[in-house]
């Protein structure tokens, strides 16, 4: 008999988790996340719905990562935010050296949004910062202004939490040295933890939508590269150790629940389009919020997608996600956690990238180099055998 998917997560080890909160003031035109925006009506469904999914665990089950992300979880104000938090810390609560992150938009702090988080527990906070020069904020298509950025940040440092900041290069017509000037006044803000990421243009969203019109042109491959490697010489420059593809963080400081998952972590995850990893099985909700809402409110799991991954399929991902990492994989925990050796299963791309300068190999570990960073997502497919 099949064991029911309640009981098998209930018993499972895993000590992370992430719920979806998908609520925005508005949707910005490079987004294609989960989310609804101008629907606030939908958040007490929501918060009764999450309630539900939740109570599929049968137990509570303890965590030291914790991560509310969306969507803006902070769109939820006041008694609707403490409803959401005391839903996820009952279901999961935190242990003694937990990690508890939530994503915030810079217009939606103030002192007792900052306070309701404080003193439920949470240590770090994600602004969606994107951008600290006006112009690029409007062609983003943010909400918030430099100074709310410098503001929350200050509100949040004066609760002790860290911050981390989500920066976005490569828009439409910016130039390295306006780039620079953001990542300069990033650094000078003193935040913990600096994400970077190349917009990317995606169907679905109004900017893919203005770039098939000729309204919008992207910046050339070149372009980007240099604003890449700016990134890392500017903030490694400045004391922070460039630990992922994309992340930066002060000694000490490292995001610990995104470790999860690229070290092959299994994760609880809850709210629609969540993605779970639970006892060997990959599970992904309906993305449609009313999907998710309907379902919950007839009873039913959300769930759109399973898979059960192979032991040879869980090895080629686990090897991805390592090299990510910027300290690489080691061959030996790669066999203890896998049963399988780097150079037997992957022996033709590993060489063939380390020949080309794009893989670091000592024998010992293997990871990416300078040049390989800067073409990471094309090596990857080589490695998942696809």
């Amino acid at each position: 008999m099949r064991q029911a998917a309640g009981d098998r997560q209930a018993k499972v080890s895993s000590r992370s988790a992430y719920i979806h909160v998908p609520f925005c003031q508005h949707r910005c035109g490079y987004c294609n996340f989960t989310l609804v925006a101008g629907r606030d009506d939908l958040i007490e469904p929501f918060l009764s719905s999450l309630e539900r999914e939740l109570g599929f665990l049968g137990q509570p089950c303890e965590v030291d990562t914790l991560f509310l992300g969306g969507g803006t979880p902070t769109h939820l104000r006041g008694d609707q935010l403490r409803r959401l938090l005391e839903i996820v810390l009952r279901w999961h609560p935190l242990s003694k050296v937990a990690e508890f992150s939530v994503e915030a938009n810079p217009s939606d702090i103030d002192a007792e949004t900052v306070d309701i988080l404080a003193n439920s527990g949470t240590t770090r906070l994600s602004l969606g910062a994107q951008s600290l020069h006006a112009e690029k904020l409007r062609l983003l298509e943010r909400d918030h202004t430099a100074e709310q950025i410098a503001t929350a940040i200050d509100i949040a440092g004066s609760r002790r939490l860290d911050v981390s900041l989500d920066l976005i290069f490569s828009a439409p017509g910016e130039t390295l040295a306006q780039w620079r000037g953001d990542l300069q006044a990033a650094i000078g803000l003193c935040p913990d933890h600096i994400s970077t990421y190349g917009l990317t243009l995606e169907r679905g969203t109004t900017f893919w939508n203005r770039l098939r019109a000729g309204h919008l042109q992207p910046l050339g491959e070149e372009e980007e590269r240099q604003m890449y490697a700016t990134a890392i010489d500017d903030l490694t420059a400045a004391g922070f150790e460039h630990y992922e593809v994309s992340n930066f963080a002060r000694p000490g400081k490292r995001c610990h629940h995104n470790e999860v998952y690229w070290t092959g972590g299994e994760y609880f995850a809850a709210g629609p389009s969540a993605a779970r990893h639970i006892d060997g099985v990959r599970e992904t909700n309906v993305r449609s919020v009313t999907a998710w809402l309907q379902k919950l409110s007839a009873g039913q799991r959300p769930i759109a997608e399973q898979e059960r991954l192979s032991p040879e399929d869980r090895a080629r991902e686990l090897l991805v996600f390592g090299l990510r990492r910027l300290q690489g994989v080691r061959r030996g925990w790669f066999a203890d956690r896998t049963g399988y050796e780097i150079d037997k299963l992957f022996a033709v791309p590993l060489r063939r990238f380390v020949v080309a300068g794009l893989l670091a190999d000592d024998g010992d570990t293997v990871r990416l180099t300078r040049e390989g960073l800067f073409v990471s997502d094309a090596l990857w497919p080589h490695f998942l055998g696809k």
